[in-house]
């Protein structure tokens, strides 16, 4: 076990600096148009905002003139492929 959690460790630190670790490569566009997504979802700014978990000031952001980056650049790139994606996982709050 303690050879895993040092591979898993060395896998973070090559990932941390830029590396290329070995196992599970995404392929995640360097820009997305984050409006062109919402858009396609037919949510408002508000309700698109709440239902990936950032507040609405940061959404208006990446639609006007910021790119989104690391976890929220990989969650908008999966909703530029299945926009119903959020809703068909995690289904419609009780």
């Amino acid at each position: 076990m303690f050879g895993d959690i040092v591979a898993g460790l060395r896998g973070a630190g090559a990932h941390a600096r830029g590396e290329t670790a070995a196992g599970l490569v995404l392929h995640v566009p360097p820009s997305i148009d984050v409006a062109a997504i919402r858009k396609r979802t037919g949510k408002a700014q508000t309700a698109f905002a709440e239902s990936i978990g950032v507040p609405v000031g940061t959404l208006r952001q990446w639609e006007s003139r910021r790119q989104p980056r690391g976890a929220a650049l990989v969650l908008l790139a999966l909703l530029e492929r299945n926009p119903r994606l959020v809703e068909e996982t995690l289904g419609q709050a009780a």
